[in-house]
């Protein structure tokens, strides 16, 4: 039976549950072919990753760059077991796309500089392929060009050394990049659609991503976008790698 693994880090119900229904929907999968685990709540190693196909990761509240006296326990224990656990991922080189947290997770374990420099505010910014991004099997048969929903207060700044550029965008130049052959990381939310963004926007109101007093003017934003590209690439992610 074909399987992926989904590793969350919301603690909010509504938006992890939203980010299961989101990535089930958008990845053609069956509720029984989408394992998710909430690693806030507690500790989640070990895990058999030969029980699946591929591993996606969530976005987070987490700022992977915030200094490590100021993280919660929570957050340092995640950050441990996922660095332990991409040890396995990266030396398989197993199918692994993380979704904007991906970037902190991924790109931190391979030694990218991640800090606030090309943040970006909640909204939909123009993403352009790069030549190995427009060669990639993830991304074939998207324009050169496209929207897609983003809202970050930390990026990549500096690539990791073996990693592969695949798209930019004007205010954050590393909008997802590829490691060996078959690891992900995007900064933009491959998952989200406009109703999924919203319920984002509501639930992290008060988390630092916007003023209290901008909530009207940022789901104006939001909703004044064409986003409809970014989540081909969950879907071509689970057709290149599910196995029946």
């Amino acid at each position: 039976m074909t399987r992926f693994l989904l590793l969350s880090s919301r603690a909010e119900d509504v938006a992890s549950v939203g980010e299961r229904a989101a990535f089930l929907r958008f990845g053609g999968l069956r509720a029984d072919e989408l394992e998710q685990v909430r690693m806030e709540a507690a500790p989640f190693l070990p895990i058999d990753l030969d029980r699946y196909d591929g591993v996606f990761v969530g976005g987070s509240p987490y700022d992977a760059s915030k200094p490590e006296a100021q993280k919660s326990a929570a957050q340092r224990r995640v950050e441990a077991e996922m660095s332990s656990l991409l040890d396995e991922i990266v030396d398989r080189d197993l199918p692994f796309l993380g979704a904007c947290y991906g970037v902190g997770t991924l790109g931190v374990h391979q030694g990218a500089i991640i800090d606030g420099t090309y943040a970006e505010p909640i909204g939909a910014v123009t993403v352009t392929l790069s030549d190995a991004g427009r060669a990639d099997p993830l991304l074939t048969g998207l324009p050169e060009s496209f929207e897609a929903f983003v809202g970050h207060k930390e990026a990549c700044r500096v690539l990791p050394t073996d990693a592969v550029l695949l798209a930019s965008s004007p205010t954050c130049p590393v909008q997802m990049f590829r490691v060996r052959q078959n690891l992900y990381a995007t900064q933009f939310h491959p998952e989200l659609d406009l109703d999924g963004i919203t319920t984002r926007i509501g639930v992290y109101r008060d988390y630092g991503y916007y003023r209290p007093g901008e909530y009207d003017e940022v789901i104006a934003r939001v909703r004044s976008a064409d986003v409809w590209a970014p989540p081909r690439i969950l879907q071509a992610f689970v057709e290149r790698y599910r196995t029946d």
